[in-house]
């Protein structure tokens, strides 16, 4: 399922594809804090509840397998927190994500070492992406955590 309806959210959404894994969760950390001030997460109970459920076993690793588990869930990888992930709602997938993030904030989850620099290949697309209006970005956002899990 994908909530990019317009040709500039679907390219992004190709681009973001080639991207390695770790460069993807770069950009998805660097997403969020360009979007944190904006964002007013408001979904169902039931997917905050099982996000927080996800999203408490991932908070409970040590920072390395933290790491992993956010790699394995975004590689798509067959484990069994990317399983999990992948039973959540598209709500919910978007909520353990937004949940990382806050996560990494408070430095309860591994962060982006702070001199990491995303690869100049992404530069196009950092550009692209900031050509969106918030509502493009939202989706897209929401387009790639949708399409991120153990793929059954």
């Amino acid at each position: 399922m994908t909530f990019a309806t317009d040709e500039n959210t679907k390219q992004s959404l190709e681009t973001f594809k080639g991207f390695d894994v770790d460069t993807q969760l770069a950009v998805l950390w660097f997403g969020y804090l360009d979007l944190k001030d904006k964002l007013n997460p408001a979904n169902a109970a039931s997917a905050q509840d099982t996000a927080g459920a996800l999203y408490d076993r991932i908070k409970s690793m040590s920072p390395e397998e933290q790491l992993q588990a956010q790699r394995d869930i975004a590689g798509s990888t067959d484990s069994d927190i990317s399983r999990s992930y992948s039973a959540l709602s598209s709500s919910g997938r978007l909520d353990v994500w937004l949940r990382l993030a806050q996560g990494m904030d408070e430095g309860v989850i591994i962060q982006v070492p702070s001199d990491y620099q995303l690869p100049s290949e992404t530069d196009e697309f950092v550009n692209q992406i900031k050509q969106l209006d918030f509502e493009q970005r939202i989706n897209f956002m929401r387009s790639l955590v949708v399409e991120m899990g153990a793929k059954s």
